[in-house]
C-alpha cells in the first residue's frame, strides 16, 4: 500500500512533504517548523525521520526545532555532511535505504548544488527532487554546470512515467510563463497552466509524464529546432534553455 503523502506549504514558496505509513512518519526537507508541526498535530502523527535533499537554508533551517520537538532522526548526503545539520544517518547515491518499511533509491542530482540528492520510493511511486527537477522547470545552477544538471535530469527522467515528482518550490507562475514563451503551441502546457490558474490543480506534485509534456527542460528534443540548434546535442540544448530562463 503506498505511503500517505501530505504537502506542507512553508515560507513564501517552499514545499515540504510528510510521508506516513504503519511504520511511522517521515519529512522531506525542513524549511519552517510551525506549519510542519501543525500538520503533524492535526493528524496526531509523530515524526520519526527528516530527509534532507541539499544544504540551502530554506531546506534545512527548521531541523533543530523539529528534532528538539520530535526526536526525529536526520538523514542526508554523506558527501554534503559538512554543510548539513548533524546527521544520524549518512547516505550515498546508489546505496540502499529503508524508510518506513519501503526501499528508497538515493539519486545523485547535483547541479543546483554539489551533493544534492533526490529520494525515489518505487513502491509508492514518488520522487522527492527538491531543487533539481521542478514543476515546469529546474533549479538554478548555483554550484554545478549545465552538463551536470542535464545528467541529473536525465537520471530522473528515466524513472517510470507515473512517478509523482515532489519538488521543492512553487515557482509555477515564473516557470509556466517561461515554458509558454518557448513553446506557445503546447496544448498540454496550456491546459496545465489553465488548471493552476483556476485553482483546480496544485503546482506540485505532478507525475513525471506531466513534466515530460510540459517542462521545457525535459523537452530538449522537441525544442531543438525551435531554438535554432539543429546540430546541438541534448546537453547543449539544455544549456541554451537554462541561459534563456536565467535571463527571462
Amino acid at each position: 500500500m503506498p505511503l500517505e503523502l501530505v504537502t506542507v506549504r512553508c515560507l513564501q514558496d517552499n514545499y515540504a512533504y510528510l510521508l506516513h505509513g504503519e511504520a511511522g512518519t517521515a519529512l522531506i526537507d525542513a524549511p519552517e517548523a510551525a506549519p510542519i508541526l501543525q500538520a503533524l498535530r492535526e493528524r496526531d502523527w509523530s515524526l520519526d525521520a527528516i530527509l534532507l535533499t541539499h544544504h540551502h537554508a530554506d531546506h534545512i533551517q527548521a531541523v533543530p526545532e523539529l528534532v528538539a520537538a520530535t526526536g526525529a532522526k536526520v538523514i542526508g548526503a554523506a558527501a554534503d555532511a559538512g554543510r548539513l545539520p548533524p546527521l544520524d544517518i549518512s547516505v550515498t547515491p546508489g546505496e540502499p535505504l529503508d524508510l518506513l518499511g519501503e526501499p528508497v533509491e538515493v539519486i545523485e542530482v547535483s547541479g543546483h548544488t554539489i551533493g544534492h540528492i533526490a529520494f525515489y520510493l518505487p513502491q509508492s511511486a514518488m520522487a522527492f527532487t527538491a531543487d533539481s527537477l521542478m514543476a515546469m522547470g529546474c533549479g538554478r545552477l548555483f554550484e554545478g554546470d549545465p552538463a551536470m544538471m542535464w545528467d541529473s535530469l536525465s537520471r530522473l527522467n528515466a524513472l517510470p512515467p507515473q512517478t509523482l515528482i515532489c519538488s521543492g518550490h512553487d515557482y509555477c507562475a515564473g516557470n509556466g510563463a517561461f515554458a509558454l514563451s518557448v513553446e506557445p503551441d503546447n496544448v498540454a502546457l496550456q491546459e496545465r497552466l489553465a488548471a493552476v490558474d483556476a485553482a483546480r490543480l496544485p503546482c506540485a506534485p505532478a507525475t513525471l509524464q506531466v513534466e515530460r509534456e510540459t517542462n521545457p527542460f525535459l523537452r530538449v528534443a522537441e525544442l531543438r529546432d525551435r531554438l535554432g540548434l539543429p546540430e546541438a546535442d541534448d546537453a547543449q540544448v539544455f544549456a541554451q534553455l537554462r541561459q534563456m530562463k536565467d535571463a527571462f
